[in-house]
Parts: structure tokens; C-alpha cells; sequence
């Protein structure tokens, strides 16, 4: 198998503000749009984002509807405490305040218009690999 590209597909109340929080917030850009789907990228993220509107017919499987029960999309910064400054003069709520965790994974979260949860991550030290 080759994988050619790469996306996470959000089903969401509302597409277009989600869509407008990660390009107004976080640089991303419209890749292409239609009633009720918006799919948004940018060339160092990895993969796509992609919002649909929760209750379109095409959404398959059904019964992942509307369902995005503890989903996190996490991107990895280089500077986390400068994000975390930008995000907060930017007027973004925060939903988890700025926290070192034991493990040296330094994060904080904040929620789109409809309550997707995007977290910043940046690695204070080397994580263990286990083979």
C-alpha cells in the first residue's frame, strides 16, 4: 500500500465556522468547499482537516454521525509558549490552561465554534521509545 495523502474528516454543526477558526487561528487554507463540506490544509501540517456538516446523507458510516466523543487533533509546535501567547492576544478561550506533563509533553487546549478540541503540543524532552 502507498498512502498518497492524508486527512481527518470532522462531522460538525457548523462546517464554515470551524473551518474559519483554524484559517483565522491557525494559518490553514481552503482547499475546496461545497454545501455543507469544507476541507482546509496547510503544506506543514500533514494532513487535511475536513468538516461536514453533521446530517448530510453522503456521511458514512451512520452510525458515527455527529459523533466525535473524546477526539483531540493535536498539532506539534516549535514554540509552544509563543503560541499559547498569540492564541490568548488573538482573544481565544482556552479550555486547558498551558501545563507541562511528567512525561515533558507541554500543552494546552482550546475548542472551535462547535467545540472540536484543537491541542498544541511541543515535546520539552526526547519522549522514551519503546522497541
Amino acid at each position: 500500500m502507498k498512502i498518497t495523502s492524508s486527512a481527518i474528516s470532522l462531522n460538525v454543526a457548523d462546517p464554515t465556522a470551524s473551518a474559519e477558526f483554524l484559517k483565522r487561528h491557525y494559518g490553514f487554507s481552503e482547499d475546496m468547499s461545497a454545501d455543507g463540506f469544507v476541507s482546509l490544509s496547510r503544506p506543514d501540517a500533514g494532513f487535511n482537516v475536513v468538516f461536514l456538516r453533521t446530517g448530510l446523507a453522503t456521511f458514512k458510516p451512520e452510525s458515527a454521525k455527529g459523533r466525535a466523543d473524546g477526539l483531540l487533533v493535536v498539532f506539534a509546535v516549535d514554540d509552544i509558549d509563543a503560541e499559547y501567547e498569540r492564541l490568548l492576544k488573538e482573544g481565544v478561550q482556552m479550555t486547558t490552561p498551558i501545563e507541562t506533563e511528567e512525561w515533558g509533553e507541554r500543552y494546552f487546549q482550546v475548542a472551535d465554534p462547535n467545540g472540536v478540541v484543537i491541542q498544541l503540543v511541543q515535546w520539552m524532552t526526547e519522549p522514551d521509545v519503546v522497541e
